[in-house]
């Protein structure tokens, strides 16, 4: 008993800790606008088949993308997963190329089951969206001959705090829902200098702050028969008020200025998935997901007059383990492998995303733990503009003990 006391004492500290510690999880100059890169915050290991979720169920990984999906965790069994990641990203346009890394906490989340098969829970830190950029642009006005220097640097994040419930309503049909609290800043500043003397500076800050909750529902459709299991899923978000508050500073008039005031909108969000398991060897999913930001306010305005485009997401990923019970540990050992193609929410990039993953689960001996590794690609970006290509190591440790049961006496 004291030992899971000390569980949940510490991984309520970590919960709080991550909470509590800002995540700059971004170093892309496409960040710059609206809300940043956007987090699909789903496990690691499911990262390593293309970020796939709405459809899996299973007992070893905690999913928030999808909340159904928590009774699929066994009935004796605490839960835990945490994840870190390295970015190494590199950027190229017309003026040359630039490389920049970067890391940080990811997310930490846990699950414990409530009543017997029909019931569980899962609380955790995840990111929503981050900024992280800076850019130097040099130039001149022509005619009158002044040199200048534009620079723009961008930084923070949008965090949430979740806990959710699924409920098993029979033995093929599962239902459930996340509660978020988000906060967080998003800060962006504009510095225009010249090299003439006599000419001063001028610096624009922009500052997002944002405070409110969401919900996420989701239901699952399961059936096992031989060696054979099927999931369907599906998630929804409807379209909720943001509490939000947009400042912009200028340095010159020392002036401080409301521009909005609660001018935005969380999206409606809505995906379906399937997943197929033969034998628990081999694991084949798909997912489908739609934001619809050009009918969400942004800077008070529907997100289609601000910029902003809807924003589809499709994935595959399959997963493959030799032999789950045998005494040789690389037949026990799980092989994941996906892609996952998604436009840009800004209709002024104009490209695609495409992100391709391999992941390898470690099983261990002694508990009921799988480190789990991923390593993801993804390309964005033209040619004849700015093109990022970006390479993601993510390391989470996925951590499953037994506590409830009753000692025989």
């Amino acid at each position: 008993m004291n030992k899971i006391f000390r569980n949940i004492i510490f991984g309520i500290a970590l919960l709080l800790s991550t909470g509590v510690e800002a995540q700059n999880l971004s170093s892309s100059p496409y960040s710059r606008y609206a809300y940043g890169d956007l987090n699909e915050n789903v496990p690691t290991a499911f990262r390593g088949m293309g970020g796939v979720g709405f459809g899996m169920r299973n007992n070893r990984a905690i999913n928030p993308a999808q909340p159904a999906s928590y009774t699929s965790c066994d009935t004796l069994t605490f839960m835990m997963d945490v994840a870190a990641s390295v970015n190494w990203s590199r950027y190229q346009d017309a003026s040359g190329h630039r490389n920049k890394a970067n890391g940080n906490l990811e997310y930490v989340t846990i699950q414990v089951p409530i009543w017997k098969q029909w019931i569980a829970a899962s609380v955790g830190v995840l990111p929503y969206s981050s900024v992280g950029y800076a850019i130097t642009l040099n130039g001149s006005t022509g005619n009158d001959g002044y040199h200048y220097q534009t620079q723009y640097e961008g930084s923070g994040n949008i965090s949430e705090v979740y806990g959710g419930l699924s409920f098993n309503i029979c033995n093929w049909v599962a239902l459930g829902a996340n509660f978020y609290y988000m906060w967080g800043d998003l800060n962006r500043a504009r510095t225009l200098s010249f090299t003439e003397t006599g000419l001063n500076p001028t610096i624009q800050y922009e500052i997002m702050s944002v405070s409110d909750v969401r919900l996420r529902y989701g239901a699952q459709f399961f059936h096992t028969w031989d060696k054979h299991s099927v999931v369907v899923g599906g998630m929804f978000e409807s379209k909720m008020k943001l509490k939000s508050e947009y400042v912009l500073i200028e340095t010159q008039s020392e002036d401080s200025i409301p521009i909005y005031e609660d001018g935005w909108e969380l999206p409606i969000v809505w995906g379906i998935g399937a997943s197929y398991v033969w034998d628990k060897r081999l694991t084949l999913a798909f997912d489908f997901e739609r934001q619809h930001m050009s009918k969400a306010l942004f800077n008070g305005l529907p997100g289609k007059y601000s910029g902003l485009q809807d924003k589809n997401r499709i994935a595959f990923g399959l997963e493959y383990r030799h032999n789950p019970t045998s005494r040789k540990y690389a037949e026990r050992m799980m092989w994941r492998a996906g892609v996952n193609i998604q436009d840009e929410y800004l209709a002024s990039i104009g490209a695609k995303r495409y992100t391709a993953s391999i992941g390898i689960g470690f099983p261990l001996y002694s508990i009921g733990t799988n480190i789990n590794t991923t390593i993801e690609y993804s390309h964005r970006g033209k040619k004849a503009g700015l093109e990022e290509h970006c390479l993601r190591f993510t390391l989470g440790v996925g951590i499953a003990e037994t506590w409830f049961f009753k000692r025989k006496l």
